[in-house]
């Protein structure tokens, strides 16, 4: 049985990539598929094969974050955790002393929102008009607390996968932002198919697990997506033979999540799942993951996918060999070992 304290490790921090490369591709690859060989971003060509699927989440990171402050004056900071409807979202608020149900709160000094009740850790906002195009216009990229900097307008495009399509992220599916139309023409040349899902990565994908026990961690709810037609490429690429390869650990929980059957089931839904080491895998083959914080529900996920000991491996590899971590850092190829 693994315990919290299983999934840490000493990071040095001069490896957290705090901008990104100049070149989406140009990114560092540990192909710890077999073995632990270092490569580039750009050799992924050579490392899939004529037939296999690559499956990419094709969430749109929303500009989440705002600044503002209450009637009395107080400043306060608000991150969107999900849009329900056009108007209504939860989020996070920081602030001296949290708001009351009923405040009315003045966003980037052009909008009112109305604070509802609270939720946990989130609270309820009611915004004037639909909040997609109000973030379009006066949010800000909500770059990850290990970020040590503000966004930029550099960051809205880099911190966007180049096939980002439908709005509702609140953080980057970071293994995709490897991925330039150049790379992804010269796979499709090669015959390796493409699909997408759509899962919306809320603000808990950094939230770290604070009980020794997992079985206590409460994972947040993120919302989902399978097209039919994904689902169908899947099942022709395991009946020929071919692997199926999630871009990214949003990809293999949406994938999942869906197959918890045992069979992927195209549709929509939420996902609180949770995967450790023990987890038995129903859709996906390979992953291409990012490295992931200590402690976290990701590091979880890709150590029950490729096996504790062969990440343990991966990441002390890595470190030695400094590669770049987190959300803008480097990549990495697992198998599947069960």
């Amino acid at each position: 049985m693994y315990t919290l304290t299983d999934f840490d490790f000493d990071l040095p921090a001069g490896l957290i990539a705090q901008m990104p490369l100049p070149e989406r591709t140009g990114s560092r690859l540990l192909d710890a598929s077999s073995g632990l060989a270092d490569r580039l971003f750009s050799d992924i060509v050579d490392l899939i094969a004529e037939g296999d699927l690559l499956v990419f989440n094709d969430t749109r990171v929303i500009k989440a974050r705002l600044f503002g402050a209450k009637q009395t004056g107080g400043q306060l900071e608000v991150l969107i955790e999900r849009i329900f409807d056009g108007k209504k979202a939860i989020a996070k608020i920081r602030a001296s002393k949290s708001p009351k149900s009923g405040t009315i709160i003045r966003l980037e000094n052009a909008f009112d929102v109305e604070v509802g009740e609270r939720q946990g850790e989130f609270f309820s906002l009611t915004f004037p008009e639909d909040i997609i195009p109000l973030l379009d216009r006066y949010g800000h990229m909500p770059l990850p607390p290990y970020i040590e900097r503000s966004a930029t307008g550099f960051d809205e495009t880099r911190y966007q996968t180049v096939y980002a399509k439908t709005p509702g992220a609140v953080a980057a599916p970071t293994a995709g932002l490897h991925f330039d139309p150049p790379l992804i023409d010269r796979l499709q040349e090669k015959g390796v198919r493409t699909a997408h899902v759509t899962l919306h990565v809320g603000a808990g994908t950094f939230q770290p697990v604070r009980t020794e026990n997992l079985a206590e961690h409460q994972m947040h709810a993120e919302q989902y997506t399978i097209p039919e037609a994904t689902a169908r490429a899947i099942q022709e690429t395991r009946a020929a033979g071919r692997q199926v390869i999630a871009v990214g650990t949003t990809s293999l929980r949406a994938l999942e999540a869906a197959s918890q059957d045992g069979a992927l089931l195209a549709g929509s839904g939420e996902t609180r799942l949770f995967i450790t080491p023990g987890y038995r895998f129903h859709s996906v083959d390979r992953l291409l993951t990012n490295f992931h914080l200590p402690k976290s529900t990701l590091l979880m996920l890709v150590s029950a996918f490729a096996g504790y000991a062969r990440i343990r491996e991966a990441y002390t590899h890595a470190i030695a060999k400094q590669y770049r971590f987190f959300s803008y850092g480097d990549a990495m190829l697992l198998n599947c070992a069960t």
